[in-house]
């Protein structure tokens, strides 16, 4: 298994991010979502590297094999996180991904950080460039909602997760666009995150204000956003995102929710944007394992 270090905790023990790396190009880093890890991409990952590109994804500190130490969940950390990691691997002319919490990553990155060894960036459902609602951003979710989460997540995290991954994936009595399957699957990646990582992490997304981080993005940008998301509605984050970046490809898929990237009609759009986006081949580069040509690239 592959450890970078990223820093030091408070009592001066070693802080090491887990990280997988496949294949060969210009490196994709993915950044995952609350509350799960590096997994998640599994789908969008595998098939990049196929195509040529060089996939870097890793669990953020809390979360997966990463270390979960105490402190650290603010937004200046995770970016300086972020920093190390692309800095560790030497790694340029990166494209970074952020889903969801993973875009205040890629925002405060580019931010703080100017942008470096980073020649594009693209944003999934992603919280920005501010979920809160307040008196300045009227569009945003109320603070009661978050405090439930904690409240809940408290009280009982596992349940808390199972009622959480339904909304996530907008599965209902009538909609079913993951399996059980796959609802259990990310039931048991988000329950391998540090509890106090998970709650931490809900003050972190909800609460940080990316607005003057935006306008440091200067390089080619794709958001996508589900007009159906109910985690991170679409009205408030993605819209709001694409006014502050004109420039930007803005892609709505229409009807689909927050883990767009693993539903039915979704998982494979996602993957089929991100290979455009990133300049992947337009043939496998690796051929270990069938199912992996021209054809399945077509949108």
């Amino acid at each position: 298994m592959s450890f970078i270090k990223v820093g030091q905790d408070t009592q001066g023990n070693d802080i090491n991010l887990f990280y997988q790396d496949w294949g060969q190009g210009d490196p994709v880093v993915l950044i995952h979502g609350w509350p799960a890890d590096h997994q998640m991409w599994e789908h969008q990952s595998h098939t990049l590297a196929h195509y040529g590109k060089r996939v870097i994804a890793y669990d953020r500190r809390g979360f997966g094999k990463s270390d979960k130490p105490w402190n650290g969940y603010d937004y200046d950390t995770l970016a300086a996180d972020l920093n190390a990691l692309l800095e560790g691997l030497n790694l340029q002319n990166v494209t970074l991904v952020g889903f969801s919490m993973g875009g205040g990553e890629v925002a405060r990155y580019m931010s703080r950080y100017g942008g470096a060894r980073v020649s594009k960036v693209a944003f999934i459902s992603a919280v920005t460039p501010y979920l809160l609602k307040t008196d300045d951003n009227p569009d945003g979710v109320g603070k009661d909602t978050f405090d439930d989460m904690v409240k809940n997540l408290r009280k009982d995290r596992p349940d808390f997760l199972q009622t959480f991954g339904k909304q996530f994936f907008g599965v209902g009595v009538v909609s079913k666009p993951v399996s059980q399957a796959t609802l259990d699957w990310m039931q048991m990646i988000c329950l391998q995150a540090a509890p106090h990582a998970t709650e931490a992490c809900i003050r972190a997304f909800s609460e940080t204000d990316f607005r003057q981080d935006v306008p440091a993005i200067q390089v080619p940008t794709l958001i996508i956003h589900g007009t159906s998301d109910k985690t991170v509605p679409v009205d408030s984050s993605g819209d709001l995102l694409a006014k502050m970046l004109p420039n930007a490809t803005y892609i709505r898929y229409d009807g689909e929710p927050h883990g767009l990237f693993a539903t039915e009609d979704g998982k494979d759009r996602l993957t089929q944007d991100l290979l455009s986006f990133t300049g992947a081949s337009t043939s496998p580069t690796s051929t270990d394992e069938g199912g992996y040509n021209a054809a399945s690239r077509q949108a």
